[in-house]
């Protein structure tokens, strides 16, 4: 039966479109009839949704995510579906779980996206039967998707495959000729496969999972850009995509992912970047890396794009569980020992450990992510809760200690019992007219599916479209609101290559429905809720009640009233695999052909 939605506020998803109340008639199929104007169709035998008073939005694209591992067991990815999120992308950061072995794969996920290895492990073990991107895609195109999956294949994962585990962890240990082409030819099949591009990691603090090889870098880290330029020329020549992080520590490799987009007697290179914030502990990084995309692109003829979260970048800590420990050295030696207590305490219990940590914690010019300052950093949850909703400054002018030895004598006593937070980067809102409005960022990087303990964004875009709304009602408006839609949707979806994110005549109609009314329910705050399917692991998660009052893929409900439709990522199929556009067409063509 055909629906017809009637009387919302239509966004079509392009920023010069004013918004419009209207009607949209959707087929048996799933795609847009038509729209127009209120009352512009007849009710009889349709099945009629009144959105009165509520807005009518493109789906949500969210362009970086890790859901790699829950997608074999939870293909409805709930928790993105529930916020409007209708297309996301995974493989990112170097690690994709195409090419590699179960534990392989296992190892290069589990510590740095801090997803429980116990639990990713057997699902990779009893689901894993591909070992090419095309048999990847067809297990995933058999599952009952709830929304639209499109992928990234990961450095990591085919330097891996072509050079052996071992050897892709060895420092000074290049691939060979033959590795090179292996890897070429595994990039090229991925691309056939739809797969928009190769994603790349060279940020030290990505570390491997098991006991293998526990503490090195994930595979990507050891590749020179030397032995990288023929996957770069690759991508360039058939408009794939770069994605990539630079060294987080020294920072000057960011200039490698500028200068390979750059266009200057070449074609450009279309890259992305993590990650672009106002961060606390270093306000200069933000306005150095939008001066050097602008001149990049305007000077370099780029392609390049950073990535954006649109709201507080709050994070959660149990003890030190936490991959930002990896940015300063105690830190890391920290990390390393957290299988082994009793020596990471005593290593903890040693004076010149403490005398070394405590330098490294309040240098101020060195480049930083944590800003380290322990007077921002509020307990959450502890035995004791005499210490709940006091920072660790506090608790060590009550104890006459140095507030780095309060925070290690915790550590010590509570381990993970004792949780904190703090927010690191865009806690002024003051800067986020120029955040939302710089041409050439991406507003993503949610990293859902990954982090479970330690954030939650996975409702980034309603964050984005309450802070925009209230700087309109305040008089002092950010940008309109179809704008703020079009960077949430249609502006990621042409740049990834993808169909989707723009409501017309003829698209599939992957859409949500927003009640204004009820925009104060989107806050800062998270919720905890078990994922059944991973065992019932705890995770972090957002609630906005009565927000997102129904969310629709390929013209079907998946989500309303704040419950998803019966049996939802279980039997039906809702969402689909993007092929990127170009390579899409191509299967068309040679489809017609035939």
């Amino acid at each position: 039966m055909k629906t017809l939605i009637k009387n919302g506020l239509f966004f079509s998803g392009m920023p010069d479109e004013k918004a419009i109340k209207q009607d949209m008639l959707i087929d048996d199929e799933g795609r847009i009839l038509e729209i127009g104007l209120n009352n512009s169709f007849s009710e009889e035998g349709f099945n009629i949704i009144d959105a009165e008073g509520q807005w009518i939005v493109p789906g949500f694209v969210d362009s970086h995510t890790h859901y790699d591992a829950e997608l074999l067991a939870s293909p409805g990815l709930k928790e993105s579906a529930r916020h409007g999120v209708t297309t996301i992308i995974l493989g990112s950061c170097s690690v994709s779980a195409v090419y590699n072995s179960a534990e392989d794969t296992a190892d290069s996920f589990t510590r740095v996206e801090a997803i429980p290895r116990d639990v990713m492990l057997p699902l990779l073990e009893k689901e894993k039967i591909w070992n090419t991107p095309k048999e990847w895609k067809a297990y995933i195109s058999q599952l009952p998707l709830g929304i639209n999956i499109a992928s990234f294949i990961g450095h990591s994962d085919i330097r891996m495959k072509a050079m052996g585990i071992k050897r892709s962890l060895t420092d000074n240990e290049s691939a060979t000729p033959q590795e090179r082409e292996m890897m070429l030819d595994m990039l090229n099949d991925a691309l056939d496969e739809g797969f928009i591009g190769l994603s790349t990691m060279d940020n030290p603090w990505d570390r491997m999972d098991g006991d293998r090889y526990w503490s090195h870098k994930t595979p990507s880290f050891y590749a020179s850009w030397k032995e990288r330029k023929s996957l770069i020329n690759l991508l360039r020549g058939r408009d794939a995509i770069l994605q990539g992080a630079p060294n987080l520590v020294t920072r000057i490799n960011a200039l490698n992912y500028m200068l390979a987009s750059a266009g200057i007697f070449r074609k450009p290179l279309k890259t992305t970047m993590i990650a672009m914030m106002d961060l606390i502990g270093d306000r200069y990084i933000y306005p150095m890396v939008a001066f050097g995309s602008k001149a990049i692109n305007s000077l370099g003829n780029a392609n390049f794009r950073m990535q954006s979260p649109p709201c507080p970048f709050t994070v959660y800590y149990d003890g030190v569980d936490s991959v930002m420990f990896e940015e300063f050295p105690s830190g890391e030696a920290l990390r390393h020992l957290a299988k082994e207590l009793d020596q990471r305490n005593e290593l903890i219990n040693d004076s010149q450990f403490r005398e070394n940590f405590k330098k490294e914690i309040k240098k101020k010019f060195a480049p930083k992510v944590w800003h380290k300052d322990l007077s921002k950093a509020v307990i959450i949850d502890c035995p004791d809760a005499s210490l709940i909703g006091k920072n660790f400054y506090e608790i060590a002018e009550e104890n006459h200690k140095h507030p780095v030895d309060e925070f290690l004598d915790t550590i010590i006593k509570y381990d993970k019992k004792i949780r904190w937070t703090t927010t690191i980067a865009n806690d002024r809102k003051e800067k986020y007219k120029n955040l939302y409005n710089f041409k050439y960022n991406l507003i993503s990087f949610s990293d859902a599916g990954a982090h479970l303990n330690n954030m939650a964004f996975y409702n980034f875009p309603l964050k984005m479209i309450k802070i925009v709304q209230d700087s309109i009602d305040k008089g002092n408006p950010i940008m309109t609101i179809e704008k703020c839609i079009w960077r949430l949707s249609k502006e990621q979806a042409d740049w990834f290559d993808l169909d989707c994110g723009y409501l017309a005549k003829g698209k599939m109609a992957d859409l949500v429905i927003l009640d204004p009314k009820h925009f104060k329910n989107i806050t800062e705050n998270v919720e905890i809720e078990p994922i059944k399917e991973f065992d019932n692991y705890d995770r972090l998660v957002n609630r906005n009640e009565g927000v997102v009052s129904r969310v629709m893929v390929g013209g079907k409900t998946i989500f309303e009233n704040e419950a998803f439709v019966e049996n939802y990522g279980k039997i039906e199929k809702y969402g689909r695999f993007l092929e990127k556009v170009g390579q899409r067409n191509k299967h068309l063509q040679k489809a017609v052909s035939l």
